[in-house]
């Protein structure tokens, strides 16, 4: 064996070995230390279980908040009879019409050759 494998070993082994000596050591279960007593903490928890969750968002934020309406009921079936015979029942503002066929500078072929070579794994042409 050369010396400098003979080194090597004798540098892994002392490594090892002081890795060994650093290994933690098990002090048994510790004592609790509060200094808060029993019957604090259990009106702490009365407390805590019976306020609101500062946490909660959606469904677990407790009961939802009515909004006072200004509109009449009357109104707003009014305006839902309107909406269901238009042209668009789901359109709302700027969107009340029917989308426009935009008109394409592909032709027909050239699309679904793309398309196939799509669903093939071909490479598309960019």
């Amino acid at each position: 064996m050369t010396a400098s494998k003979l080194l090597s070993a004798i540098s892994i082994a002392l490594l090892a070995a002081a890795g060994a000596a650093h290994a933690e050591s098990y002090d048994g279960v510790h004592q609790l230390t509060s200094a808060t007593s029993r019957a604090d903490v259990a009106s702490q928890a009365v407390v805590a279980a019976r306020s609101g969750n500062p946490y909660a968002d959606g469904a677990n934020s407790g009961p939802v908040q009515l909004i006072a309406s200004t509109t009449s009921r009357a109104a707003v079936r009014a305006e839902a009879v309107a909406a269901a015979h238009s042209e668009n029942p789901y359109a709302e503002g700027v969107t009340s019409r029917v989308a426009p066929v935009l008109a394409s500078g592909v032709d027909r072929p050239s699309v679904r050759a793309a398309a196939r070579a799509a669903a093939r794994g071909d490479a598309l042409p960019l």
